[in-house]
């Protein structure tokens, strides 16, 4: 199992704007101190849309 390291990195959940589908990654927080918004591909309705990061 992997070890777990300590530091600026943290798990966030990135929301569709359109669907109730999540992505689930990684963030430096120390790098990027707002929330993030990317467009990715929703696979629900089949389309790229923004996925805005969820608290």
């Amino acid at each position: 199992m992997a070890k777990k390291k300590t530091g600026q990195r943290v798990n966030i959940k990135l929301k569709s704007s359109e669907s109730p589908y999540m992505y689930y990654t990684v963030k430096n927080k120390r790098n990027t101190t707002d929330r993030l918004v990317l467009r990715k591909y929703d696979p629900v309705i089949r389309k790229h849309c923004e996925f805005k990061e969820a608290r």
